[in-house]
């Protein structure tokens, strides 16, 4: 198995959660399905630095530190990209990386 397999694997165990999936749908349209200002930091467009922590908890409706370990999973799959803005995290989707994965699911499986 080579590195990209591995890599690979990572990123399906990140997603093999319904949770970890849903907050992956919610963050493809972060104003329809948060509005399009963030409640900290309201310069902080979504559609440019992602979505906090807390609206993202409140809208899936889960405790604080489940949610940051499923975010941490989904960023060290490399699935969603964190930016720190002052104290608060906000995460948004890396659709770079969403579209490797989308063309090697096509190439090799």
């Amino acid at each position: 198995m080579d590195n990209i397999d591995i890599e690979m694997m990572d990123i399906f165990k990140a997603l093999s959660n319904e949770t970890r999936l849903r907050i992956l749908k919610l963050l493809k349209d972060p104003e329809a399905n948060f509005g399009d200002e963030n409640i900290k930091y309201p310069e902080a467009k979504p559609s440019e630095v992602g979505v906090c922590v807390g609206q993202i908890t409140e809208k899936i409706d889960m405790n604080q530190s489940t949610m940051s370990q499923y975010l941490s999973i989904m960023a060290r799959a490399g699935i969603l990209i964190p930016t720190r803005i002052g104290k608060w995290t906000y995460y948004r989707r890396n659709e770079e990386k969403l579209q490797q994965i989308s063309k090697y699911l096509s190439n090799e499986v």
